[in-house]
């Protein structure tokens, strides 16, 4: 299923990892592994970062499922690259760098496939952004979220547009006027993580949520996501009213009909994956 207003693009990826400038991507058994690989600039998200996993996450493949977007090093991003945003670049710089960063923080959200950070290390501003963009958030016990773009002269207004939609807003009124970080257990209880684990279990915990993905329709996926944010924006009336005839589509599709028999036959299901 393709959302309203997002188009894939067309270039596929093998199971071999691939240096896209300053990304490792691969892709294999439906799942797309995106590593930000550029750890001496703390993986900031320059305007060349931002541009490539923006491709890195439209590439169409219909056996796609998952994206996990992770990190080298033991900063998942300090956010955008300073030295890109003074007045030697321009103004018309600056404005390509955060409408490119708007574009891909969106598209996060708009993709079909649920995409999961996880995150071990320190997570600040557009980085901490790009965490609270994510679907699910794995992180473990010594990753850190901040927003402290006030303390270098810059306030973090736009990491802050996910983030007062993920916590709680004395939550990230702190975050954002104090810049003071906050732990993963402390992330976690106020919802911008999904679920903290000691580092010697990032990745498994990883691989037991991406299973539990892959293992669905992608097209029932794909539906469910679109309304989980969709449904966000609305009043409880509106959104009851536009969820049940959701479920309603979702129940008459091939795959919603085809969970239902394999129920009831208590087999496993065969998913067709189609939005029919």
């Amino acid at each position: 299923m393709v959302l309203k207003g997002f188009k894939w693009g067309h270039r596929s990826f093998s199971q071999t990892p691939m240096v896209q400038s300053r990304l490792l991507v691969s892709q294999e058994n439906g799942v797309r592994h995106i590593t930000l690989a550029d750890p001496k600039t703390r993986n900031s998200l320059s305007l060349q970062m931002l541009e490539d996993l923006q491709s890195a996450i439209t590439q169409e493949d219909p056996s796609l499922r998952c994206i996990v977007l992770g990190a080298q090093g033991k900063v998942f991003s300090a956010g955008h690259n300073l030295k890109e945003l003074t007045h030697k670049e321009g103004r018309n710089y600056h404005q390509q760098v955060f409408n490119t960063c708007t574009k891909f923080m969106l598209t996060l959200q708009s993709i079909p496939v649920p995409v999961v950070a996880k995150v071990n290390g320190i997570a600040a501003a557009a980085g901490c952004q790009l965490v609270a963009s994510c679907d699910i958030v794995i992180a473990t016990q010594n990753s850190s979220f901040s927003t402290p773009g006030g303390s270098v002269g810059i306030f973090c207004s736009t990491p802050g547009i996910p983030l007062v939609r993920c916590v709680p807003r004395k939550v990230s009124a702190h975050m954002l006027l104090t810049g003071l970080p906050i732990t993963a257990e402390e992330a976690l209880r106020a919802g911008l993580v999904s679920k903290v684990v000691p580092e010697d279990e990032l990745e498994a915990e990883t691989q037991r949520t991406v299973d539990a993905i892959s293992h669905k329709s992608r097209a029932v996926i794909a539906l469910g996501k679109q309304f989980m944010y969709r449904q966000m924006e609305m009043g409880i009336e509106e959104a009851y009213s536009q969820g049940s005839c959701v479920m309603v589509n979702n129940i008459n599709m091939v795959d919603g009909q085809e969970g239902i028999s394999s129920f009831i036959e208590k087999r496993k299901p065969n998913w067709s994956h189609s939005d029919e």
